[in-house]
């Protein structure tokens, strides 16, 4: 930080990203990039690492049985600090050191006292998700609770397959919700369980399954019936599986996934290595600020078309709006099963801002968490621009479609959900002229999202006049967001 608060004149309004978050002010004024020439910004950078896949290997660590490191893991992110507080509760010995994380495993089974215990998860989706499931391997009742908005959001699809399973769920206060009282298996003995699976909520629940699926004696197969739910993320732990040393075999189309240990070992993994890539979600902001911003660029470190992340493929969105992508190393269409783990240092993905942008039509089910990105990018681009996928937007930290309808439609953009009858479809035209022009202040509203706070700051990049209310809950996933957007007001650096 003392880099950027140097590249900055001392009276310059950026200068107040550089705060704590505590100490930010509320609303946070957004101040437009300069306009009237090209090549605002020039900027490198690396984001915190992958929320995803940090809660996928703390879960498999934590179960497996020795000591597993868990290289530039996301530490400071609100989501994080849940999940880790969560297994040092459950048994779990964590040290970090440096940038790694050690973590003693409990070798399959979470030591919870007769009396029961509680996991307060906040409003943490992954680690409520991945802890629900993982009360099957507890040797007592465990509950999982968390803040009001996540006591809103449904996990009842997911207790009805640990049912099946042989779990008990009691919800202790709405149906369907958390709090959820999980009495664990009876017994793991018995041939692998075959589970057809329809149409899911989220992907999450399906995640969930997998990654405890080497702890259950014969492992587990999962058929999916109906339309997979952001498969990029169950290809995300499939992948991880295989890197930790689980048995994974899948159909072609992902339809069938079936999850062990290999032929002769007993169930379960032992510890293992892994070195989390950057968060490709969090790197969406910085190649859409730049795409937005003619001749800027934002080159995103540790990230290639290798990543087990289906955010790293957002840039193509954008290069169909206009965008110049480039990557290292450029070859592209690696199988799944040949992604070995890379040395990620210098790899990247850069994208440049064109003169002018062109509306897309784009389906986001393989990347949800980037439509509000998207959705930002498209309120300057002239014409309708169609977002389908949206499906699971709905039951995130907030409704998000409702939100963005709420936000945008304050700027002049007209919001039109549902499309021709398709309540997953979303259609946003921007008014004529040039919003940089503009002189009304917009205070956007962010739901205690992190994702609407990062996503509307966009828009105060070329819009006069924009605000950001509760700007210190980017602390859920990317704590230092602000001061990384701080980057983009410094000198360019050619």
């Amino acid at each position: 930080m003392p880099e950027i608060a140097s590249s900055l004149p001392p009276d310059h309004p950026a200068r107040v990203f550089l705060r704590p978050l505590s100490d930010l002010p509320n609303p946070l004024p957004i101040p437009p990039l300069p306009r009237g020439k090209r090549g605002l910004f020039n900027i490198s950078l690396r984001t915190p690492g992958s929320k995803s896949l940090t809660n996928r290997a703390l879960l498999l660590a934590a179960l497996a049985s020795g000591e597993s490191q868990i290289h530039a893991p996301l530490l400071e992110a609100d989501d994080a600090i849940r999940m880790r507080a969560a297994l040092e509760q459950l048994g779990v010995t964590l040290n970090l050191e440096n940038d790694t994380l050690s973590v003693r495993g409990i070798a399959g089974t979470w030591p919870v006292p007769a009396s029961g215990l509680t996991l307060n998860l906040n409003n943490a989706g992954t680690a409520t998700r991945f802890l629900a499931a993982a009360a099957l391997l507890a040797e007592n009742p465990l509950t999982i609770d968390g803040n009001a908005r996540m006591r809103e959001r449904p996990i009842g699809e997911l207790c009805q397959i640990l049912t099946k399973l042989g779990a008990e769920c009691a919800f202790l206060e709405k149906p369907e919700c958390p709090p959820v009282r999980i009495t664990p298996l009876k017994t793991r003995k018995s041939p692998g369980k075959v589970l057809d699976i329809p149409t899911t909520q989220s992907s999450q629940f399906i995640s969930a399954l997998l990654l405890i699926a080497p702890w259950l004696e014969g492992g587990l197969t999962i058929r999916l019936t109906g339309e997979i739910t952001s498969p990029t993320y169950i290809e995300m732990s499939v992948g991880l599986l295989q890197r930790a040393g689980a048995l994974v075999k899948t159909s072609e189309d992902l339809r069938v996934i079936r999850v062990g240990t290999p032929a002769g070992k007993t169930p379960g993994l032992d510890a293992f290595e892994y070195d989390v890539e950057p968060d490709a979600s969090s790197a969406t902001y910085f190649w859409a600020a730049a795409t937005i911003n003619p001749g800027s660029s934002a080159k995103l470190m540790g990230l290639s078309h290798r990543s087990l992340q289906g955010d790293a493929s957002f840039p193509s969105l954008l290069a169909r709006m206009g965008a110049i992508v480039e990557q290292n190393p450029a070859t592209q269409n690696t199988p799944l099963s040949t992604r070995e783990e890379p040395d990620q240092r210098d790899h990247f993905i850069m994208a440049t801002g064109p003169g002018a942008l062109e509306p897309i039509m784009a389906d986001l089910s393989t990347m949800p968490d980037t439509a509000m990105t998207l959705a930002a990018v498209a309120c300057f681009a002239p014409g309708m621009s169609l977002l389908r996928g949206l499906r699971t937007l709905r039951v995130k930290e907030t409704d998000r479609i409702e939100a963005l309808r709420n936000e945008l439609t304050k700027l002049g953009v007209k919001v039109d959900c549902p499309v021709m009858g398709d309540h997953d479809v979303m259609a946003i035209t921007p008014p004529k002229g040039d919003m940089s022009l503009a002189s009304s202040r917009v205070e956007f509203d962010t739901y205690d999202d992190h994702r609407m706070a990062m996503s509307l700051a966009l828009i105060g990049l070329r819009r006069p006049g924009v605000f950001i209310k509760n700007p210190s809950c980017v602390a859920k996933t990317y704590p230092t967001f602000w001061q990384d957007l701080a980057k983009l007001y410094a000198p360019r650096a050619e």
